[in-house]
């Protein structure tokens, strides 16, 4: 535990129990003081002016002209050039920015700007495809990757990869690993947010939720491996999705559904609608996604004797059914008050019940002469109820001086999953016999309420720009698990294992950045500051655990662009990893009496340092890379219990953990038809780890691995309106906790057609074509000799149809929209 002087001058200044009259004073006199300190005089506006070309000098006629802000990239406004390649942009507030101008897809290095005067630019390049431009009929672009400071862009709005499902379009992102199921950004989990808002929800529920969200609403998918200081330290690596939205007044909507066939049957459907007036914004999405599926999995442990000689072996056959209906809605309300002042209302519900889970296992007992001793059969029937609800109010302010704005925002999530467990045994001789039976019930619930309040402000700051702000989260969680209605008897499990437990946590966090950009440099700086406050109580044992802390998480950005063509990026950043509320709880939760999964409330977060070094030429070769210091980790470790032959699941803090590698991204089309995305990854992790069941050795688990994601875009027709992809997935191998992965390999195929001018659109997929993507796990070590090889439903054909109504036509046209209309379509902080 850390309690330094700036973590408690910052507790003190957010206490809860002052008056609220004093509190709010006191957040007050912060931000008047940053305001105070940042105040300038307003400033005249100016005009930048230029040209755009190809790579052979070439005018290019009627390209788009964007500027962004260079603190965030977000929009400030745009033009076309004209048929001569000139362009012109008026009213230019003075502060930071980047210009890049771009055509079919592909775009020419974003340039910092830095306006305090009239600027002409010269010439803005954009290295094109040897393509006569007078003969182009634009009917769909291709992806394209923008490095920043802090993150890499994937722009996908109107390209091929759009026209699937937002998870899709994730699953396809450059630098982004699919892991068993878990998108992973350099061996790390990603969080996911959208418009840079968490999304509150567990793994399986985001993937719901996007999976039922159109692709067609995506613009792009910012990968952000160290997330700048105003994200949460928590955070870790981002997939920040940012959505597009329709220009010009009016209605759109769109339906979409699909049919999978794998071993089961499944079907979704979704429908999404967004209305704009001239000061306001509604968007609505609901989605439903009843499914049946049927996962097998294989266990094999060997249970060794002090001469670590195998004494009984165990095999086990697992089928589980899943029976599921999941309902997920969102609402985004976007109201202009006037000109310096907008709310913004956004609600996400994920509701999923009566989910079902059945798993019958079939085990066989041997010994270590490999004969059968004895077998036992196990019914395990669960069902789960999940709600998820979450509300979020931003009201933004834009100050008099140009650039510069306070924003406010409250959160609020409310969690609630209630689960009964209906588990049988029985046990038979080598003969068949009946020799006993054994089971018992379990009633589980989990109710989660989150609080969240921030303050944000930016100015700018002569030839630079700050940002800073305050936020305060309240988590309130409590669990209950109580076992019932015994039958026979088992040593492993018994009444005193039902348990409540409580956690209560509280975080206190003020941030600071700072981005400056000249000529040929870009820099951004960081700091966070969070102090801790939380309490996990067992009522049940009258045992409680604190943790109070404060860190400080600094983060660099430093981008340095010689010319169009090369571009150099080095950042650092400190996060902190905190323990998921149910790894806290308790509990064991049993797959039967001698395999279970066990919950441990001494679990503290863990700290990590990340460095990455990037290189990027022509904006087509990406090369990455990274060091991570992941500290002490929380990991989920398996352990054997030799001598009453269990084998358990814990989450733990390891005593270290590290990984490193070379991460390689080309984005180039081949031909004009043909446009190829290739991720490669060489990559090193390990961990080391107090062996529980091996007299609490040290043991250091250690893998290089190799990942590779092959994406092949091809152009079917002449209008574009036929697309189809090959892509292919490979994975050498990889560290799962205290597991080793074998090989996995994912071919698949996809065709995509269009009809009335993109209004429809009909696809076809089919994956894992070969029939090897799942994995062996092995945990082979001192006197532990486990694995398992799980097979979910990875091999399907898939059908979709999508279809937009309304305005749809005037979604591509963004020239000549001033900077007050392109704002009012932004979600705001």
């Amino acid at each position: 535990m850390k309690k330094g002087t700036a973590g408690m001058a910052l507790k003190y200044f957010l206490r809860f129990d002052i008056e609220p009259q004093t509190q709010l004073m006191r957040i007050t006199c912060i931000f008047l003081l940053v305001f105070l300190i940042s105040k300038s005089l307003c400033s005249q506006t100016f005009e930048i002016k230029g040209k755009v070309i190809d790579g052979k000098n070439n005018i290019i006629p009627f390209a788009n002209i964007l500027l962004l802000q260079a603190s965030d990239s977000t929009f400030v406004k745009g033009t076309s050039a004209d048929d001569n390649g000139l362009f012109r942009l008026t009213e230019v507030e003075p502060n930071l920015y980047l210009l890049q101008a771009s055509y079919v897809g592909r775009g020419s290095e974003p340039r910092a700007l830095d306006i305090k005067q009239d600027v002409s630019l010269g010439a803005l390049v954009i290295l094109l495809e040897a393509t006569n431009l007078d003969e182009v009929v634009v009917v769909s672009k291709r992806p394209t990757l923008r490095r920043l400071p802090d993150r890499l862009v994937f722009s996908v709005e109107n390209t091929v990869v759009s026209q699937g499902s937002s998870w899709d379009i994730l699953k396809s992102t450059p630098g982004v690993i699919v892991n068993q199921e878990e998108l992973q950004i350099k061996g790390q989990a990603a969080t996911v947010y959208i418009n840079d808002r968490k999304v509150q929800l567990s793994g399986q529920e985001v993937k719901d939720l996007l999976e039922g969200f159109s692709g067609s609403n995506i613009k792009s998918v910012e990968v952000i491996a160290n997330p700048p200081a105003r994200y949460d330290a928590e955070s870790g690596p981002i997939l920040n999705i940012v959505t597009s939205k329709n220009i010009f007044p009016g209605y759109k909507g769109s339906v979409n559904a699909r049919y999978t066939q794998a071993v089961f049957p499944k079907f979704s459907f979704g429908t999404s609608h967004y209305y704009k007036t001239e000061k306001l914004n509604l968007f609505a999405n609901y989605s439903i996604n009843p499914q049946k599926e049927v996962k097998k999995t294989t266990k094999g442990v060997n249970f060794l004797d002090d001469t670590n000689s195998i004494f009984s072996r165990w095999a086990s056959d697992y089928e589980q059914k899943y029976w599921s209906k999941a309902h997920n809605a969102s609402f985004i309300l976007d109201y202009d008050i006037d000109d310096r002042n907008s709310l913004n209302v956004t609600s996400n519900m994920a509701i999923n019940p009566n989910r079902e889970k059945q798993t019958n296992l079939n085990a066989v007992i041997r010994n270590g002469s490999n004969q059968v001793d004895s077998t036992f059969v196990t019914q395990n029937i669960a069902e789960f109820d999940n709600t998820n609800l979450a509300f979020d109010l931003t009201y933004v302010h834009k100050m008099k001086k140009p650039g510069a704005r306070l924003s406010v925002n409250g959160h609020f999530t409310y969690y609630d999953a209630q689960t009964h467990q209906d588990l049988n045994s029985n046990y038979f001789d080598n003969n068949g016999n009946f020799l006993r039976n054994f089971g018992f019930d379990t009633d589980s619930g989990q109710d989660i309420q989150i609080f969240t309040g921030q303050a944000d402000y930016s100015t700018p700051l002569g030839n630079a720009s700050l940002e800073t702000g305050l936020k305060i989260s309240s988590i309130a969680s409590e669990s209950n698990m109580d076992f019932f209605n015994f039958v026979g008897a088992d040593d492993s499990v018994d009444a005193s294992l039902s348990d409540n437990y409580t956690y209560d946590e509280n975080v206190y966090a003020g941030y600071f950045s700072f981005v400056k950009n000249w000529d040929k440099w870009s820099m951004k700086l960081g700091l966070r500051g969070e102090l801790t406050d939380a309490t996990g109580t067992s009522l049940t044992l009258s045992e409680s655990i604190e943790q109070e802390f404060f860190e400080a998480f600094p983060s660099v950005y430093l981008l340095y662009s010689p010319s169009d063509k090369h571009s150099f990026a080095l950042d650092y950043g400190r996060n902190v990893d905190r323990p998921k509320y149910s790894d806290l709880n308790p509990f064991r939760i049993f797959f039967n009496e001698s395999d279970f999964v066990e919950g441990n409330p001494r679990l503290t977060p863990s700290f990590s340092h990340n460095f990455n070094f990037n290189y990027t030429l022509n904006s087509e070769f990406f090369f990455d890379v990274y060091y991570r210091d992941n500290g002490r980790n929380i990991a989920g470790l398996v352990f054997q219990n030799n001598e009453n032959q269990t084998l358990f699941d814990v989450r733990q803090n390891v005593l270290g953990s590290k990984s490193y590698g070379l991460d390689f991204t080309l984005s180039k089309g081949i031909t004009p038809f043909w446009f190829l995305y290739a991720y490669t990854s060489l990559f090193h992790e390990e961990e080391t780890f107090l062996a529980v069941q091996s007299n609490n050795q040290e043991y250091t688990a250690e893998v290089d691995g190799v990942y590779g994601y092959w994406a092949n875009y091809l152009t079917l027709s002449k209008d574009r309106s036929f697309t189809g992809e090959i892509t292919m997935t490979y994975f050498s191998n990889f560290l799962f906790g205290s597991f080793v992965s074998s090989e996995q390999l994912n071919l698949t195929v996809g065709l995509r057609k269009s009809f009335f001018n993109n209004r429809a659109i009909v696809s076809i997929a089919t994956e894992d074509i070969l029939e090897r993507y799942n994995a062996t796990f092995t945990s082979k070590y001192l006197n532990q000799d486990n694995f398992y090889r799980f097979r979910g439903e990875t091999q399907f054909i898939r059908f979709g149809f999508t279809y937009n109504f309304g305005n749809f036509k005037l979604e591509d046209n963004q020239r000549g929209i001033d900077k007050k209309e392109r704002e009012r379509l932004q979600i705001k902080e």
